[in-house]
Order: C-alpha cells, then structure tokens, then sequence
C-alpha cells in the first residue's frame, strides 16, 4: 500500500519489552486470536481509555488494505473512544509498521505500543 505524507514512513523499531501488566497481558491473547482465527499475516488488539478492548486482523482485499493495528484503532474510534491506553500488535515483522504506529499515535502520544511474535513472547515495546 502506499504511504501517504500523513503517515511516517519510518517503521519504528521496538526497544526491550515492557513488563507487562495484567491488561497489556490481555492484549496480548486478544491479538493472538484475532490473527489466529483468520490465518492473518498479523493481529493487533488496544485498550481504549474506559479500559474497553478492541481486536482486530489484517485486511488485505484488492480494494483495500489495512494493518491489524490500524483496524483495531478504526474499531475503537467507530466506539467513540478517544484514548488509547495501550496496544499490541502480533507479528513475524521485527519492526512496528509505521501506519499503525501513527494511528496509535493519533489517539496517544505516549501509549505502549508491544510487538509480540506469535507466540506471545514480547519482542519489545515502542514508546516514542
């Protein structure tokens, strides 16, 4: 999918995972099951600021494509949440793309953002 300007073209590169919380802990089985239950390249899940959880899959149709992580924000914003606590993406990439990143961004400046493999194991978690 091409960029557009509003999106960075960065793919920003996780630090050394977070410990996580219980409720990050919780995203990150919502995430593994939304990729999981399609067979999806990737799965995201993210809490909203009422502690309300959205998960959501990859799209990739000819018509439209999407990041997990950006469909997981799309589903919060479509529930009137208007803060992210914190997101999870599952993944096999090594770096967080920079799509979803700036959707999370759009809603939070300063929510964790962990990328997990699919296994669960936090690879490392995006804070800038």
């Amino acid at each position: 999918m091409p960029e557009s300007s509003a999106v960075p073209a960065a793919r920003p590169t996780p630090s050394d995972p977070a410990k996580l919380s219980a409720e990050d802990g919780k995203l990150v089985v919502l995430a593994r099951g939304a990729r999981g239950r399609v067979g999806a390249v990737e799965g995201a899940a993210v809490r909203d600021q009422d502690g309300r959880t959205y998960a959501a899959a990859s799209v990739a149709l000819p018509s439209l494509t999407l990041t997990a992580l950006q469909l997981a924000v799309a589903s919060a914003v479509a529930a009137g949440a208007a803060r992210l606590e914190a997101a999870v993406v599952v993944t096999e990439a090594s770096t967080l793309d920079g799509a979803g990143h700036a959707a999370v961004r759009d809603l939070a400046a300063d929510a964790p953002i962990h990328v997990a493999a699919p296994d669960g194991t936090v690879l490392g978690t995006v804070i800038e």
